[in-house]
């Protein structure tokens, strides 16, 4: 299948603003070392690509949220068969289906994000000097070969870190710089990466059911240690598109959490759900009360600070212990604790 369509609709939009900013006046020059048209060209493909899949983003949380709504269920699932892993999975997908609750929609925007990454890095890819289809996918000559020797800091867009002597050369670039800007455009893709899985994950808590708690963690641990290897071979201008990205979800997310924010059976603080009518249920020896099938979520912000105090806890009075003894005086609490003076008579 032919991936064309993809590199025609980036490179369109990639070029639309280039061109709007070059029409407001940003210099097509460089300034402190970085042409800023290019640059904001791949900043608002973000937005633009964002905008475009806001609706899909809905419905992730929507999702996340049935899913958390339903753990209480997968709960009862998994201890009434546990030891026959077959069943249960079996279980768990009618249980899904009944509730219209889909496990992979907390994953659907990054993967309807993967075809416009990976248009991105096969254009700029593309751009060398010697690259003889400069008119492809609908650009100019003369686009070309200004997004050639656009640079960030004047570090190549489409330099990387792993960039052989040969590109260097061709790219007129050198080979220190290249590898400074791309490591520390790395690092930061890579803790931006880590932070808006967190963020959700602060907010919404761990899952119970183990294949969501797997998901959980490939996205919080496994995603941004896997950027280590692979960010050596992005394009520069490839990784500002990704710590945009990034940046953008962490901004897009506070706001939904603030706007929607998780379910009282999420386990905040404050919240809880309504008790069904009956006797009370009875608790476990020890006094402790049944543990929520449900990990509660950190409140705090994004690295979960600032946690509300605990509420200080009403002393229980034994009132048994201060109540009189029988056939003991009265205590007059005016004479110091002493026994009141019988009336003379």
């Amino acid at each position: 299948m032919s991936l064309d369509w993809i590199y025609y609709a980036i490179s369109w939009i990639l070029l639309r603003w280039h061109a709007l900013w070059d029409f407001i006046g940003v210099p097509e020059g460089r300034f402190i070392g970085s042409n800023w048209s290019w640059i904001l060209a791949i900043v608002f493909l973000v937005v633009t690509v964002r905008v475009i899949l806001f609706p899909v983003f809905v419905k992730q949380i929507k999702s996340q949220r049935a899913m958390q709504a339903l753990q209480p269920k997968v709960k009862e699932l998994q201890d009434k068969h546990k030891g026959d892993r077959e069943t249960l999975q079996k279980e768990m997908m009618e249980l899904y289906r009944t509730e219209k609750a889909n496990p992979l929609m907390g994953c659907l925007p990054m993967f309807l994000q993967i075809p416009v990454f990976l248009g991105l890095f096969h254009v700029l890819r593309r751009l060398n000097p010697d690259n003889q289809g400069k008119t492809l996918y609908g650009w100019t000559v003369e686009q070309f070969e200004s997004a050639t020797h656009a640079s960030l800091f004047t570090a190549p867009l489409a330099g990387k870190f792993g960039s052989s002597a040969q590109e260097l050369n061709a790219l007129q670039a050198n080979g220190g710089t290249v590898k400074v800007i791309a490591g520390i455009l790395v690092l930061i893709m890579m803790a931006t990466t880590y932070l808006t899985s967190r963020q959700m994950i602060l907010k919404t808590g761990w899952a119970e059911d183990p294949q969501q708690k797997m998901i959980q963690r490939l996205m919080l641990y496994g995603i941004p240690a896997s950027l280590l290897i692979s960010g050596a071979l992005f394009p520069i201008g490839v990784i500002i598109y990704w710590v945009t990205n990034n940046l953008f979800t962490l901004a897009q997310q506070q706001w939904v959490l603030r706007k929607f924010p998780p379910p009282p059976m999420a386990g905040k603080s404050g919240s809880s759900p309504a008790r069904p009518s009956g006797p009370p249920a009875k608790k476990p020896a020890g006094g402790k009360a049944p543990q929520s099938p449900v990990q509660p979520g950190r409140s705090g912000g994004l690295f979960g600070r600032n946690k509300p105090a605990p509420e200080p806890e009403t002393p229980v009075v034994d009132t048994k212990a201060l109540a009189p003894k029988p056939g003991a005086k009265p205590v007059n609490p005016k004479r110091g604790g002493r026994p009141a003076s019988k009336p003379k008579g």
